[in-house]
Formats: structure tokens, C-alpha cells, sequence
């Protein structure tokens, strides 16, 4: 990597992140009373993250703007009650109920989770409920059982209702324009889908619309040029540039089941993070991850902007002589329903990348992830060399330009900044 790059690399990381110095007060070998779990093993907050993943992309098939809302109401209820039951030593981040510490964190766990997901998958009911007898036959009979579900119980019920009518699958829709620079449905598929995410309530923070960019560069500006230029150059699905390397990681970041699912249970395992730094990690890093999503997709209706694909079949009418109009390009990857700017993946990615170096207090954490869609696995030697891949890896994959991909990751770091600032702080 040339001495640009790597420079590029170290700005794009330190205007997203801007908060691995502060580093977050975990310590990974704190531990609190875990009343009556001794029998089990098993992180219960990793086991239904699982379940989670199981209703939400498994079953449900939901995509990845519409499942950043499913893993943050079930991992904001489980954080609630675990954090209750060690005695409440982070802000909650709804409610904290009563709790003495003797309450099983595993029934607290199982119940939130359960709870939270039944009322998100009604139609799931029964697997989900064998899921949950499980997890309760594993944990011996008595109080603590009976008081951990009523703590679980009662972290449910507050996220539940905090998110009724909170926009979810609202009516909304794209507009489609038809003058140069203007989003309209891309090939193959001609599909428009996800208005609602950006109309979604935040869980964090005040405005979907708050840190709103100035915007993609104009059509006749010379940096529009360079990244029209650079895309229809690597991301074509015929590309003679793009190298092995790079079209499988471009397959291996547009997988919709997410790699960071893997890698945050990883570093959960590798890092020996007991129940309660667990839950307040997931809490963390999928909160942050919702509200990037919700903002970029705010951000896309704004901007309005079209999809690689359209900007380079239609580059004879952009008014920029260093654009030429190829009618026939395709991308590498099927281009998603909505428009370009700013992409949606890099927030996400930079919400969780951002997040997790807060809250181990460093990058340098070395992780991998594995793809179906790839056939791959991806290692990582810390979390802002991956963040720079898929800042890439959506140029290499042709749906979306460079200055997309690094708003989008501006506005993921901007969205953790403000979750360092206002939730999930230490309370002594």
C-alpha cells in the first residue's frame, strides 16, 4: 500500500472513529454474581444473539436496513436487564429495573431476547418458544429463575413499548427524477425498496437528519470525474483491473448475512467478555448500527442521487467532458434499491468498527469473518483496516462511488461519537 493510501486510510479513521483514545472503561476481567447460572457455560447474551439471528435473517429474511432495527430492540431489552442485575453500573438505556443481583442473568437474558423477538415475529411464535423452554430448562428452579424472568420481563416490555409506532414499514418511497444526477431504479432489477429507514425514530440519537453532509459532488466538478472514472474502471462486472483479491471481497461485504454477526460473537469469545460486557458491547455496537443506518438512509432521500450504473449509461448528458457514456456497463454486483449517496454498508461499518475500538480501547484486534456467497474467510488485523476494505471494497463491487462510501463512514463515526457521549457510560 502506497504512503497516499495509507494516509487516506488514517484520515478516513480518525474523522469516523474520534473515540479509540478516550477508550471505553471496560474491564474485561470484571465479573458480578451470576445467581444460580452455574450449571450453564454458555454466554446467554451470544446464545440469543444466535436466536436472533436465526428470526431475523434465517426465517424472516430481512434485509440489512430493516435488520439493524430487530438486533438493537433485542440487544437495548438485554443489556436493560443485565445491567440491572449487576447493579446498574452503566446508564441504562430504558429502564432499569429493580434488581438485587441475585436474580439468574440467564432467565433475565432468554426472557428479553424472547420477548423482544416474539413481539417483532409473531408468526415465529412457536420455534421461538421452544427456543426459550430451552434456555429455562437449563437453569435450575427457584427465586432467582422466577425474579431473572420478571427483570427480563420487564426490559422487554419497556423496549417494546418504545418502539410502537416508531415508523417501521412506513409508506414511503423513493423519488424518482429523470434530469442528470437524479436517482431512478438501476438494472437488473428496477427495484425501489427501504424509504421508510430513514423516516425510522433514532434510538440514540436526536435526528435522523443531524448530521447531514453537503451533499455528492457536482456532476461537472472534477472529483465526480475521479469517481466516476475510477468506478466504471473497476467495478464493472467485466472489469480487466479489479484483481481476484478484490472481487472477493467485494462478493464477501455484500453478503446480506452480515459478517459482523460473526465477528461480534467472536470477539465476545476471543476476548473472554463475561455476560454483562457482552451484553453492554452488542448493545453498543447495534444501536450505533440502527442509527447510521437510519441516518444514511435520511441522507439518501435528501441527495437523491443515481447509482453508478445509471451515472455511466447516462454520462453523455452530465455536462462533464471527462466522463464517456458506456450504454452497456453493468456492475459487478446487483445495485440495491435505493440511491447512492451515502451507502448505507459504510455507515453500518463504520458505526460497529468505530464502536468496538471505543469499546476495547484499541484497533490493533485481530478477527476474520466468513462469506457463503464468497466462499471465503477475510482476516482482519484490527477494526479500521476493515473499515477501509469496505470503504473499498463498494467501489470494487460497482454500486457506489468513493465519496459515498466515505461520507457514508463519516456519518457511521459521527453516530458512535455521539452514542460515547451519551449512552452506555459508566455510573461509578
Amino acid at each position: 500500500m502506497g504512503w497516499a493510501a495509507v494516509l487516506r486510510r488514517k484520515a478516513v479513521w480518525l474523522a469516523v472513529g474520534g473515540v479509540i483514545a478516550a477508550g471505553s472503561p471496560v474491564v474485561l476481567n470484571s465479573s458480578f454474581a451470576y445467581a444460580s447460572d452455574s450449571r450453564t457455560s454458555a454466554n446467554a447474551v451470544i446464545v440469543w444473539d444466535r436466536n436472533a439471528q436465526t428470526a431475523i435473517w434465517d426465517v424472516a429474511g430481512q434485509q440489512p436496513q430493516v435488520q439493524a432495527r430487530s438486533f438493537a430492540m433485542v440487544h437495548g431489552a438485554v443489556y436493560d436487564a443485565v445491567n440491572a442485575i449487576a447493579g446498574t453500573p452503566y446508564q441504562p438505556y430504558l429502564i432499569a429495573p429493580a434488581a438485587n443481583g441475585t436474580e439468574s442473568t440467564n432467565a433475565a437474558v432468554a426472557t428479553a431476547g424472547f420477548r423482544v423477538l416474539s413481539a417483532l415475529f409473531p408468526d415465529q411464535q412457536v420455534r421461538l418458544k421452544t427456543q426459550y423452554d430451552e434456555s429455562l430448562a437449563a437453569i435450575p428452579d427457584g427465586t432467582a429463575k422466577q425474579r431473572g424472568i420478571i427483570v427480563g420481563d420487564q426490559a422487554a416490555d419497556a423496549m417494546i413499548a418504545a418502539r410502537q409506532n416508531d415508523g417501521a414499514f412506513g409508506s414511503q418511497t423513493w423519488t424518482v427524477g429523470t434530469r442528470p444526477g437524479q436517482w431512478r431504479p438501476a438494472p437488473p432489477t428496477f427495484a425501489s425498496d427501504g424509504a421508510w429507514v430513514g423516516h425510522l425514530k433514532p434510538f440514540l440519537i436526536p435526528s435522523a437528519s443531524m448530521f447531514r453532509t453537503s451533499g455528492p459532488p457536482s456532476l461537472t466538478s472534477s472529483r465526480y470525474a475521479r469517481d466516476f472514472n475510477e468506478v466504471k474502471a473497476i467495478g464493472s462486472a467485466t472489469s480487466a483491473v479489479r484483481t481476484a483479491d478484490q472481487t472477493q471481497a467485494a462478493i464477501w461485504w455484500h453478503d446480506r448475512h452480515l459478517a459482523e454477526w460473526e465477528i461480534k460473537r467472536q470477539l465476545a469469545t476471543t476476548q473472554r467478555l463475561n455476560t454483562l460486557q457482552t451484553a453492554r458491547m452488542f448493545a453498543m455496537v447495534d444501536l450505533t448500527e440502527a442509527d447510521a443506518t437510519i441516518a444514511c438512509y435520511n441522507e439518501k432521500a435528501a441527495w437523491s442521487f443515481w447509482r453508478p450504473v445509471t451515472a455511466i449509461r447516462l454520462a453523455d448528458t452530465d455536462g462533464n467532458p471527462e466522463t464517456v457514456a458506456d450504454p452497456d456497463w453493468m456492475p459487478l454486483l446487483v445495485t440495491p434499491p435505493h440511491p447512492d449517496f451515502t451507502s448505507g454498508h459504510t455507515c453500518f461499518t463504520a458505526a460497529s468498527m468505530s464502536a468496538l475500538a471505543y469499546f476495547f480501547g484499541r484497533d490493533d484486534i485481530s478477527f476474520s469473518g466468513s462469506s457463503a456467497d464468497s466462499g471465503t474467510t477475510r482476516y482482519f488485523r484490527g477494526f479500521s483496516q476493515a473499515l477501509a476494505e469496505v470503504i473499498n471494497a463498494r467501489v470494487w463491487g460497482g454500486i457506489h462511488t468513493r465519496t459515498a462510501d466515505v461520507q457514508g463512514a463519516k456519518i457511521g463515526g459521527r453516530v458512535t461519537a455521539y452514542m460515547v457521549a451519551h449512552y452506555f457510560r459508566p455510573k461509578r
